[in-house]
């Protein structure tokens, strides 16, 4: 197999891991604040935590290091490339979102949701910063989703 297609399939296979965890930790956190069960909550947003270290993280650093790569390796100027530029620029936005704002809040929550038990009354602190990770959840899944569309179409 060649070196393009063995970083392409890589690069494939890392914004699969990214964006279908960054998708479904939502989906799993919405269903459980639903249950209104402290336990459920807590459990949810444990694995929250978890599965953002292993696949948002694992995903996104697969994603970046192979998409690099195939810029060095073929010698991509991505100043006149504009496609991969935005799609970069708009990835790294996204990661940015996740480092300052997305994960110290699941840390906080982490950490409220360990003492949770199934006679937890949950902490209004807890579902204010809950609808921020909502909120900036929504815009850092929608810019890598527009990288993906960026990176098919290759609009010039």
């Amino acid at each position: 197999m060649d070196t393009y297609l063995l970083l392409k399939t890589l690069h494939i296979i890392g914004a699969i891991l990214f964006l279908g965890n960054i998708i479904i930790t939502g989906w799993w956190k919405i269903m459980a604040n639903r249950t209104k069960k402290p336990e459920v909550i807590a459990f949810a947003q444990r694995q929250v935590t978890l599965t953002d270290f292993v696949f948002t993280a694992g995903g996104s650093t697969l994603l970046f290091t192979t998409g690099i790569a195939n810029i060095i390796v073929y010698d991509v100027n991505i100043m006149t490339t504009p496609w991969i530029l935005w799609g970069l620029a708009l990835f790294t936005l996204s990661g940015i979102i996740w480092a300052v704002i997305l994960i110290p809040i699941q840390i906080k929550q982490a950490l409220e949701a360990k003492q949770f038990t199934a006679q937890t009354i949950i902490s209004q602190d807890y579902w204010r910063r809950e609808m921020q990770w909502y909120i900036y959840g929504i815009i850092a899944i929608v810019l890598p989703l527009i990288s993906v569309v960026l990176m098919v179409l290759k609009p010039s």
